[in-house]
């Protein structure tokens, strides 16, 4: 089974990161699944709208620590750092409006990948959390999507405690679109999904390109900023990827 699967719908899209059997954990295999996915979905003009979502019914992890202190090492761990930019990258350039269906958990690394959404449903039981200062490590991609999308005090809020916030705390403060039922997370997601890819062609492009104008940054120059402040060491001595 693949890392990652797209399915794809009418004018839309989900893709699936596939990792059940470990909660959807992230690893090479699946950051450059991710990478694929996103850019073939990015280029399909028969593709309005993306849903982010994991298998199993929870969403993501973090990072898959079994892969990360696999003894010999993977061969993707040397090249882990840059395929890890890759995917937010592929992310941050995305035309397509990004839905992520947030079931279960996003921890860390797959907290950062529930906060690149531009639309997040969260279930009521479902709770990101942003726990590296736990672990005595930055979150450059946690806060990097934070400060894009929020301000100083909420990025700080979520990174600095580092406890998991609830589907409901993250609707009261703004992160979350909608929260509902655990059971209805899926359907919820896909329906905004459909009925986001009903409205005029070019019209969720357009404005999310405008969105993006706003930002004085291009990808690599925003993450760098993120990176760059926050330096550490992560799983296998790499830079914090996290």
């Amino acid at each position: 089974m693949n890392a990652v699967e797209v399915v794809a719908q009418d004018g839309w899209a989900e893709l699936v990161m596939s990792r059940p059997e470990r909660r959807n954990a992230i690893n090479g295999e699946l950051a450059t699944g991710m990478v694929d996915g996103l850019r073939a979905l990015s280029a399909d003009d028969a593709v309005r709208v993306i849903l982010l979502r994991g298998a199993g019914g929870a969403f993501c992890s973090g990072l898959d620590l079994k892969d990360f202190n696999a003894e010999p090492p993977p061969a993707w761990m040397p090249r882990f750092s840059g395929m890890w930019r890759d995917v937010h990258r592929a992310l941050y350039e995305c035309p397509k409006p990004i839905i992520g269906a947030l079931e279960r958990f996003g921890i860390n690394g797959g907290a950062a990948l529930a906060l690149a959404a531009d639309l997040l449903v969260a279930g009521e039981g479902a709770f990101l959390q942003v726990g590296e200062v736990r672990q005595g490590l930055a979150a450059p991609y946690n806060m990097a999507w934070l400060r894009l999308r929020h301000g100083e005090a909420l990025a700080a809020r979520l990174t600095l405690v580092g406890r998991r916030f609830a589907g409901a705390e993250l609707l009261s403060l703004g992160i979350a679109h909608d929260c509902v039922p655990d059971a209805e997370v899926l359907a919820a997601a896909r329906g905004l999904a459909e009925t986001l890819a009903g409205y005029p062609a070019g019209s969720l492009g357009r404005i999310k390109a405008t969105l993006r104008a706003y930002n004085d940054a291009p990808a690599d120059e925003w993450f760098d900023r993120a990176v760059q402040a926050a330096p550490g060491r992560g799983p296998g001595g790499m830079q914090a990827v996290r």
